[in-house]
């Protein structure tokens, strides 16, 4: 049983309150005449979300600064400096038209539940930090979760060197443009050495919390996933002049490998997914053959072998169809990211939370990918979810009721509380 933070209902219930509030602040930056919120990597949008954010751990009297790629941290300073850190926190950056609070909400409620702490029990003992992830959607260029993967070391600016995003600019061209270091110098160097342990919370952009009426999701595992783009070549010619029979078209190539790839996706079973969520003909017109043309994999497994299996499966296939029809085939691989465990002990301490301010949880795992995925094999890593309603996300309709975000962000206070102020907690990292 996890020790009950002592009584300060009433400082708690407003640090909730101006959780929301923060929360809606954030969602202006990059309102999207089109619905929702578009704030991609190294935008202008993107910069003065990261740039508030660092405003209002400030006010919150945290040590707050840029590291050298972007991402933001509020830090906490605890007193026994051999004690490593836990890292709290999620990302800013958005997919097109996408909600205002997925990613957000973990940063906000992570800077709010340090500001919490600070003015209820002051100094910890061990230091806490919130963070705001610079990118983890990979939505404006080809490559997830460049911010959590600089600190963890999985990235690294050589993959970035030659990644450009839909109007040719490349990644390190947007990183100088929005004035951060592209030789990933700096005064505070992106990857970091000593970290305790890694709780990010999250809504769970599903419906099992929902249909299950439970308040707190307690995530078990992360899914793995690979991204690939896969291109098509054939031979653009004359629509009314070329033979149905002397055609290479790339685009009915492409057609197929779609419909094959739900089929052989429906046929392998749960857990197993696979989308192609962008496809793109160059230079298409309506009286041209299409010669050219490229669509996005995304293949998801709670298994890492099934996973790689069925990848390798799928592509074999796709290779068959391009020698059917006379096309040409290329696919490189964006993400690979194995699936991941989440850690036991701090996944039990986020149950004793749960039960010690009577807030109904349940386990479950992601079939998101998440910045705790970064994580979890260098540092103990956990996850907490909030109900979506009707398990929309990745759009204006993304909603989370106000309750659920208040309940999560007291979880989280209450589990930092116990590895920050020396609950039983803290001995698990």
């Amino acid at each position: 049983m996890a020790k009950r933070i002592p009584n300060s209902q009433d400082l708690l219930a407003q640090f909730g309150e101006r959780m929301l509030e923060v929360l809606e602040e954030l969602s202006s930056y990059g309102a999207d005449p089109e619905g929702g919120v578009t704030r991609l990597l190294y935008t202008e949008s993107w910069l003065q979300a990261q740039r508030a954010l660092i405003s209002k751990m400030q006010q919150l009297g945290l040590e707050s600064a840029f590291d050298a790629v972007g991402n933001v941290f509020g830090k906490l300073s605890g007193s026994q400096i051999a004690l490593k850190p836990v890292l709290t926190g999620s990302h800013v950056d958005t997919v097109k038209n996408g909600g205002k609070y997925d990613g957000a909400y973990g940063v906000v409620a992570s800077m709010m539940a340090l500001g919490y702490l600070k003015a209820a029990y002051g100094e910890p003992k061990r230091t806490l930090e919130a963070v705001s992830f610079c990118e983890e959607e990979g939505s404006r260029f080809p490559l997830a979760y460049w911010g959590s993967g600089h600190v963890t070391g999985a990235r690294s600016l050589a993959q970035a060197a030659e990644l450009a995003d839909p109007a040719g600019v490349t990644l390190l061209e947007a990183m100088r443009q929005a004035g951060f270091n592209a030789a990933g110098l700096g005064e505070h160097p992106a990857k970091r050495e000593q970290i305790g342990a890694y709780i990010e919370l999250h809504i769970e952009q599903g419906s099992v919390l929902t249909y299950r009426h439970k308040q707190i999701g307690v995530v078990t595992a992360i899914v793995g996933q690979i991204r690939l783009t896969v291109h098509v070549t054939g031979s653009s010619n004359h629509a009314g002049t070329t033979p149905m029979t002397m055609r290479r078209d790339a685009l009915a190539g492409a057609a197929e490998m779609v419909t094959l790839t739900e089929q052989m996706a429906l046929e392998a079973g749960e857990p197993l997914v696979a989308t192609v969520g962008r496809l793109e003909v160059r230079r298409g017109t309506s009286n041209v053959v299409p010669g050219d043309v490229t669509f996005t994999l995304d293949i998801r497994h709670t298994d890492e072998p099934e996973m790689r299996t069925f990848c390798v499966r799928l592509l074999t296939k796709l290779e068959e169809i391009a020698l059917r029809r006379g096309l040409t085939i290329e696919t490189v691989e964006n993400l690979h990211a194995s699936p991941v465990a989440m850690h036991e002990g701090i996944s039990a301490a986020i149950e004793a939370a749960c039960e010690a301010v009577s807030f109904p949880s349940m386990r479950l795992p992601s079939g998101a990918g998440h910045d705790a995925q970064l994580f979890g094999p260098i540092c103990p890593s956990a996850m907490i979810f909030v109900p979506s309603v009707a398990g929309i996300s990745h759009s204006p309709a993304e909603f989370t009721e106000a309750g659920d975000l208040v309940a999560g962000f007291q979880t989280l206070v209450h589990v930092l509380y116990q590895f920050g102020y020396g609950g039983e907690a803290d001995e698990i990292i």
